[in-house]
């Protein structure tokens, strides 16, 4: 392996080390659930779920959104991290 590649693999282990240097513009994933597959995207107006719970209960969340704010943890600002709705902050 050439200097130069152990070099970006220094640094991108010191950049996945500190999380606070991300910034989210958007997400869009696809969660297995127990019954169904969810999609679940972070936009700049908040979290969506395709879930029934989601949708019927449009300002509260649901597990999909609570385990994608749990896996994603620091890299999220706290407003988001702990809501569904961003009130058009950025991410």
């Amino acid at each position: 392996m050439n200097s130069s590649m152990i070099g970006k693999i220094e640094k991108a282990h010191r950049y996945a080390n500190e999380p606070d240097r991300v910034r989210f513009k958007a997400l869009e994933t696809t969660i297995s659930g127990d019954n169904d597959e969810y999609h679940v995207t972070l936009t700049p107006n908040g979290w969506e779920c395709s879930c029934h719970t989601f949708q019927s209960h449009a300002l509260e969340t649901c597990s999909h959104v609570m385990a994608m704010q749990l896996m994603l943890g620091k890299m999220l600002k706290d407003d988001v991290r702990y809501s569904t709705q961003t009130e058009g902050e950025p991410l």
